[in-house]
């Protein structure tokens, strides 16, 4: 079934590896023209890009994008729409998780945390709306949080994180609700552990501590969370909005 992408021009911050690299290429796949956003990384940046190409983007562009700065935000829009287009499709997946005791964490600390993980994301949901409204077009919203905005870091050490993306959870219901006459859906997903290099070392560790307690007994492929953002993304989706999409292997149920 054609998701109905291939009009649309989409934003991916934080892309340049991980997640964001695995939901630009699954966007492009269906044929959406990607913006790849990166904040350092700009050789991996152009990599994906090309993948993206590869797989089946009609165009795809290395973006930098900075989502703690407002100016770079607005510049990344803008040269989005020069480049691909105006941007119809927006994931906020970029993201910062520092660790240690909430007593060793300072106040410079957590709020850097929160301009990248939740305050960024405002800004990004905020330009996107603009343009849409301006524009009278409607869009899609994907904002990537994390189980642990319901659960809390199963180390108990990401206090900074946690606080984001718990924040991103109610920043998406309220957006959803702004958005709606607008034409504009406004999701989440919440994804439990993943195959990434930091998941591969804990599990290295002690795997009985993180496979125990997911019901499907195993991590899931970026792939996977990458598809549920697809579907939100995609026209088939027309009539979910406010939605949080639990992509944990059942670890919400424990």
């Amino acid at each position: 079934m054609d998701p109905g992408l291939r009009d649309q021009s989409a934003l991916v911050t934080g892309a340049s590896r991980g997640l964001g690299r695995a939901i630009a290429l699954a966007l492009g796949a269906e044929g959406a023209r990607v913006a790849v956003g990166y904040r350092r990384e700009r050789e991996l940046a152009e990599q994906v890009a090309e993948a993206c190409r590869r797989a089946g983007a009609p165009s795809a562009e290395a973006i930098r994008l900075d989502v703690a700065s407002e100016a770079e935000i607005l510049a990344a829009f803008d040269e989005t729409a020069r480049r691909l287009g105006d941007p119809t499709v927006l994931v906020n997946n970029a993201a910062v998780c520092p660790r240690g005791p909430a007593a060793a964490t300072s106040r410079d600390e957590f709020q850097q945390v929160l301009e990248v993980n939740l305050t960024g994301a405002f800004l990004c949901c905020r330009e996107l709306l603009h343009r849409l409204e301006q524009a009278a077009r409607p869009g899609r919203i994907v904002n990537v949080a994390s189980t642990a905005a319901f659960t809390g870091s199963s180390s108990g050490r990401q206090v900074a994180y946690d606080a984001s993306k718990g924040g991103l959870v109610s920043l998406t219901l309220s957006l959803a609700r702004e958005g709606a006459p607008l034409g504009v859906t406004v999701n989440a997903v919440a994804p439990g552990y993943m195959h990434t290099d930091m998941m591969a070392e804990k599990l290295a560790a002690g795997p009985e501590r993180y496979l125990g307690r997911i019901p499907l007994g195993r991590l899931a492929r970026l792939e996977e969370v990458a598809a549920a953002v697809v579907f939100l993304a995609s026209r088939q989706a027309a009539y979910v909005t406010g939605s949080v999409v639990n992509v944990s292997g059942g670890l919400l149920m424990r």
